[in-house]
């Protein structure tokens, strides 16, 4: 974890929704009340987010005392309790909303990510996230995808090279824009992979010719032509398909050798995970 990032993330969370005081609560509980609340979970799926929550709880209320019952990765099922914290009630009430909204979200991703990797168990295929994440959340959203069985993809824009159809367009074509970002990383001095994604087994053609790649995404290929293009590729790069891949076909795609599929469902369109945080 990286405390810093969550640190931060935490505090802007909570200025966005305190603002100058929960007066709800200011106005209908005295000061100093004490309470107990349980974190149940009401859907079944893969729990996210524990590790989180507990510094959420942390920063708004160190004295607040949070049990962990149940850990982050772990199958759930309706009516489990995940945690339960005991303190002030005020602070207990200010964390509610932000331990819910990220563990919902995180327990979500990481359910769909588990039900995915376990279609693809028989294959060697691993399952990639994107950056169609939420803005201020790509963070916590590709830590729900490894929680749930996932690998994460680049960060961002700054962790790999990634050579995509419109940088291919604008750049005057493939072999024009993969000299230019070997030539960038050695003026740099920088170590990044470099991936480049093709729209086709011409363009495939092209890469293999030129090399100096690390990884080769295969776009919106149909089903022959990927197995066509793994069979091309045979070894000498890392493959990895993308667009247009759903969880029911993912098994498909993966039965066609590819090292790796990419999908931003995992993070873009996913369901959160139901659960809520109550007095007892």
């Amino acid at each position: 974890m990286d405390t810093q990032l969550i640190h931060q993330f935490i505090k802007n969370a909570l200025a966005e929704d305190v603002g100058d005081g929960d007066h709800t609560s200011l106005s209908t509980i005295p000061p100093g009340t004490q309470g107990k609340a349980k974190l149940i979970i009401k859907e079944d799926g893969v729990l996210a987010g524990v590790e989180l929550a507990l510094e959420i709880f942390k920063e708004v209320d160190a004295e607040l005392k949070v049990d962990v019952l149940l850990q982050d990765g772990v199958a759930v099922k309706v009516g489990d309790i995940a945690l339960t914290v005991s303190g002030s009630t005020h602070a207990i009430l200010i964390a509610e909303r932000l331990v819910l909204n990220c563990m919902q979200r995180m327990s979500g991703i990481a359910t769909k990510t588990h039900r995915i990797v376990s279609l693809l168990k028989t294959t060697k295929t691993k399952i990639l996230d994107t950056r169609k994440t939420t803005p201020g959340l790509r963070y916590l959203e590709k830590w729900a995808v490894r929680i749930g069985g996932g690998v994460n993809h680049r960060i961002g824009l700054y962790d790999m090279i990634l050579i995509k159809d419109n940088h291919v367009d604008y750049a005057g074509g493939i072999s024009n824009a993969i000299t230019a970002a070997k030539k960038y990383l050695i003026n740099k001095n920088k170590s990044l992979q470099i991936e480049i994604e093709v729209r086709n087994l011409e363009e495939l053609s092209q890469v293999l010719a030129i090399g100096g790649v690390d990884r080769i995404m295969l776009d919106n290929f149909s089903f022959e032509n990927l197995r066509a293009a793994v069979k091309l590729i045979d070894g000498k790069f890392i493959t990895e398909a993308s667009g247009g891949i759903t969880e029911e076909n993912v098994a498909e795609y993966a039965a066609c050798g590819v090292d790796f599929i990419s999908m931003g469902a995992l993070t873009h369109s996913v369901k959160s995970l139901d659960m809520s945080l109550k007095a007892y």
